[in-house]
């Protein structure tokens, strides 16, 4: 038997392992693993709930699981598409249900056809409008409950159970270790706040920058960049914060990555043996590296103080820029833009210290690197 001191630290283990589970960090870079799951065991519990008990037609249930909780869905957007399912199974299903009343009473197939082109018509009207997934998931329904009008009234209703059953289980598991769309949306803009330091780092020293490794970082930023203004929408029904306010910091993060590649796109060649090149000739310009890891150390761990955090530049002196003759037009022009990619950062960091009650969502703090 084994005794509570060797017990408890396989507990404390335990609880280790259950919450690096659950923090938002793993949950974002193993989304896909966690989604496949999830798509699993729905679909095991559909197996158990229609075969286990013999329910005809069970298999559709299983369809409803894959239609419903198929696309990995944010918590922000639960909400959203758990009422538009709902309202979108409901009419299938009593469309399907009418078209097979239409056909016993009047006995025409043809009848039948017609009316069911005529509604999935309609649905595809409006398919391609706001109401699309209610309108697409109306016509799936539809099909699935009365088929090629050849089905009893007994075997639509029993298609109809099968459906609600498998959107039931499929909303069920859509809440077990959900995505926030606002972490995912934090890693995002963190990551490419500390790719940016990198890159502007390497300006202020003068470190030379391989053409192909640097191509392939901005393709990476760019990547992230789309990747974060697809989820705004769901962030905004997460945080409560204005879309218009998400926007703007939106413009700011498009903005600072085309200020930092025309900086480095126009950086003069070094001679061999030449001066380093500092692009910047100011102190608040030396330290607006700190200022964009600071942001992202920020959003990364939810340490929003750092945000507010004042930017030392004691350490920092103005330097000349030795070697560059100050009417030089490209030397100015650099130096222009550093002061506005500079900018550009700083405004940024009001824009997220602004709204950061709203995006440091309590109790879900992601595991340090």
């Amino acid at each position: 038997m084994l005794s509570p001191t060797s017990t408890s630290p396989r507990r404390g283990h335990l609880a280790r392992i259950l919450h690096w589970i659950a923090s938002p960090y793993f949950r974002y870079r193993h989304a896909n693993a966690i989604h496949a799951v999830r798509v699993a065991l729905a679909m095991a519990t559909s197996f158990i709930v229609t075969t286990g008990v013999d329910v005809p037609h069970g298999p559709w249930a299983s369809v409803s699981v894959l239609v419903v909780v198929g696309g990995l869905q944010h918590y922000g957007n639960i909400r959203k598409k758990a009422t538009e399912r709902a309202v979108g199974t409901m009419l299938g299903a009593l469309f399907g249900l009418f078209l097979i009343l239409v056909t016993t009473f009047s006995g025409s197939q043809m009848l039948f056809f017609v009316l069911m082109c005529l509604i999935a018509g309609g649905c595809a009207y409006y398919a391609i409008g706001k109401a699309g997934y209610v309108a697409l998931l109306t016509a799936i329904t539809m099909v699935i409950v009365s088929g090629h009008g050849d089905l009893p009234l007994s075997t639509g209703l029993w298609r109809t159970a099968n459906v609600l059953i498998g959107v039931v289980i499929a909303l069920g598991f859509s809440f077990v270790l959900p995505q926030y769309a606002t972490y995912s949306w934090r890693y995002r803009l963190a990551d490419n706040l500390r790719e940016c330091a990198r890159f502007y780092g390497a300006l202020l020293d003068g470190t030379p920058l391989i053409a192909e490794e640097t191509a392939r970082r901005f393709f990476a930023m760019s990547q992230r960049l789309v990747q974060a203004r697809a989820l705004m929408e769901s962030v905004a029904k997460e945080t409560d914060v204005p879309l218009a306010q998400l926007e703007e910091i939106q413009r700011l993060h498009r903005s600072i990555l085309a200020a930092l590649e025309m900086l480095i796109t126009s950086m003069p060649e070094v001679a061999a043996g030449g001066s380093r090149f500092a692009i910047a000739c100011s102190p608040r310009e030396y330290a607006v590296r700190q200022q964009l890891l600071q942001m992202a150390r920020a959003l990364r761990f939810g340490r929003v103080g750092l945000l507010y955090r004042a930017v030392d530049t004691s350490a920092f002196v103005s330097h000349a820029c030795d070697g560059e003759d100050e009417n030089d037009r490209a030397t100015q022009g650099m130096h222009w833009l550093a002061m506005r990619f500079v900018e550009q950062v700083d405004r940024l960091r009001l824009r997220l210290s602004e709204i950061e009650r709203q995006w440091n969502i309590e109790g879900a703090r992601p595991l340090n690197d």
